[in-house]
């Protein structure tokens, strides 16, 4: 399928520029915001349009998050996208300087080692994958992981969901080893991470822990920090205040408080 024209510059792979080699990638995961493929768990209790419109919140705040921190370092914004085609999708959602590189790979775990792959090979000196579920994450946590990437030596950088999963790995080189035999979307891919990293002799470095939102368990639990101003009881630092994910989140709230 040909890519759609988007207003965002497309990244290929097979075309490298030496002026990134001392930038750092901070690339979002994301799919395209289209209504039934974008967070489909959050229904219900949301809707499939509530759901797709709580996505693009959380797309525009992670972004925004993301964008200051590059602003402020040597780093680059990407959203790593699917499917192609849908790239006209992303238009107005993101920070002007974002650009777009598509995903490859059938499973995630594939599609994870191919954004990494791609990245480098466009010439970034080093990345971070991050997903597109958690929007509060501190932007502190990001710039620890450009900080950590930024050391000599190799190695790795988790930022540990409560789930079990992680919501942030950075590394400087592909690393096949840290994305095959991972059992995805349960308790222990962290865990099966970091053995790995042991495993291949590279340091894993923890970033803080934060939590994704996937169901309406934790969208209550966003719910509560955003709007109730309670921190998560696991967390240790102030999230991102994340302003359209509480915009939208506050009129929901008040939707159903009028009844409708």
């Amino acid at each position: 399928m040909a890519a759609s024209t988007t207003s965002y510059p497309i990244l290929n792979p097979a075309s490298p520029l030496a002026a990134r080699a001392g930038l750092f990638a901070l690339a979002v995961m994301a799919k395209a915001p289209r209504s039934g493929n974008v967070k489909t768990r959050l229904s219900p209790p949301l809707t499939l349009d509530q759901a797709a419109a709580l996505n693009i919140c959380f797309l525009r705040d992670t972004t925004e998050n993301l964008a200051a921190v590059a602003a402020s370092g040597n780093a680059a914004s990407i959203i790593s996208y699917t499917p192609i085609g849908d790239e006209a999708l992303f238009d107005t959602l993101l920070p002007a300087d974002f650009a777009l590189i598509p995903q490859r790979g059938e499973g995630f775990g594939e599609r994870l080692l191919a954004t990494a792959e791609d990245l480098l090979a466009c010439g970034y000196g080093s990345v971070c994958l991050i997903d597109s579920d958690s929007p509060t994450v501190p932007a502190a946590a990001f710039e620890q992981a450009v900080a950590e990437l930024a050391k000599p030596g190799d190695r790795i950088i988790l930022g540990p969901a409560h789930d079990g999963g992680y919501y942030l790995i950075g590394l400087k080189r592909p690393h096949p080893e840290l994305f095959v035999n991972i059992t995805w979307s349960t308790s222990t891919v962290l865990v099966e991470t970091i053995a790995a990293a042991n495993t291949a002799g590279l340091e894993a470095v923890i970033l803080p822990l934060w939590y994704d939102v996937d169901d309406a368990s934790t969208l209550n639990i966003l719910t509560a920090e955003l709007l109730q101003r309670t921190p998560p009881p696991f967390t240790t630092m102030p999230g991102y205040p994340a302003p359209h994910t509480r915009d939208f989140l506050d009129k929901l709230n008040q939707q159903g408080s009028d009844g409708r």
